[in-house]
């Protein structure tokens, strides 16, 4: 292999075409054209006497030497980028980097509302993408660096990983203001629904790996209860839209619950059990530490997500 015709930006088209196996995508990611990557991937070709990628289908996979390399070169990039971030200036008038940050929809509505009308106003040249995993995915997705930061749930994560807690949420229970059952009961928006009540009317549950039960029927069981799922979705949109359209119960998280209500015609309840309280965390690579363009987003982060998040806030739409 002839290395003194590789460049860094070789390097980088590399790494990036290892990260999304599109040519398009690849480009998107460091700011090149399709035809810049698939030119700078010829040259890596030439240079290495390897095709690194042939296609299978609508994608692109990596060959077992482009495998090979994809490791040691992805370490050399960050060092290198860890490196110039420590001496480097960060101005966000005139920075054109693009961060991801990993989330799921519940974060998206949350927090990208109020942290894209910071940055437009601030940072006209920065870029924010989210990417929806699971929470599994955190750690890999930080290490390799596909994602900058992550928005989650507290979990269990390696001691690289930073953990910031942006506030505490609950869940509580959603029906349509004119729900006719509560109504007959007589029980107010923001008050909690009676057990019975709870189970006897059907629900949608948001559920990733389509199970029916979550933490509150443990509880119900103790009691001799079991509530009735009559749909499971993967996004708490979808819970939300079910509970307007279809005239059913769901859970949500009480931030996002007082963010859609009002839009969707929604009264908000507490569930018949105390639910548990739950960290929300902000997480990132230790390495990005003293990046001070990472951190510069960290505090916007941090600053969009106190807004109007005091845990205790149960939001009623009147009935």
């Amino acid at each position: 292999m002839n290395w003194a015709a590789v460049d860094l930006n070789l390097l980088r088209v590399f790494d990036a075409m290892m990260l999304e196996l599109n040519t398009t995508r690849a480009g998107d990611r460091i700011g090149l054209s399709q035809p810049a990557v698939s030119a700078a991937i010829g040259r890596l070709r030439h240079i290495t006497g390897d095709a690194l990628f042939v296609r299978e289908g609508n994608r692109m996979v990596p060959t077992a030497r482009a495998q090979q390399l994809a490791d040691p070169i992805r370490t050399a990039l960050r060092q290198i980028e860890d490196a110039l971030a420590t001496v480097a200036g960060f101005d966000p008038a005139t920075a054109t980097h693009v961060f991801r940050i990993l989330g799921s929809d519940y974060f998206s509505t949350l927090l990208m509302p109020p942290l894209a009308d910071a940055i437009c106003r601030t940072a006209p040249g920065i870029t924010l993408q989210m990417l929806d995993h699971p929470s599994a995915s955190v750690a890999p997705l930080l290490s390799d660096g596909t994602v900058d930061m992550a928005v989650d749930s507290r979990i269990e994560t390696p001691d690289w990983v930073r953990g910031h807690v942006l506030y505490e949420s609950f869940i509580v229970t959603v029906a349509r203001a004119d729900d006719a059952a509560i109504a007959r009961a007589g029980v107010p928006p923001g008050a909690r629904l009676p057990a019975a009540l709870f189970c006897e009317l059907p629900q949608v549950l948001m559920s990733m790996d389509g199970g029916r039960t979550g933490t509150i029927d443990r509880a119900l069981a103790a009691q001799g209860l079991r509530r009735r799922v009559a749909l499971t979705v993967p996004h708490f949109h979808a819970v939300a839209l079910a509970v307007a359209e279809a005239g059913i119960l769901g859970s949500l998280p009480v931030h996002f619950a007082n963010r859609v209500a009002p839009l969707l015609g929604l009264a908000i309840y507490r569930p018949p059990i105390e639910p548990p309280r739950l960290d929300v965390m902000l997480y990132w690579h230790r390495r990005h530490d003293a990046d001070a363009a990472h951190a510069w987003l960290r505090n916007r982060i941090i600053d969009a997500m106190s807004i109007d998040l005091c845990a205790d806030s149960v939001t009623a739409v009147p009935g």
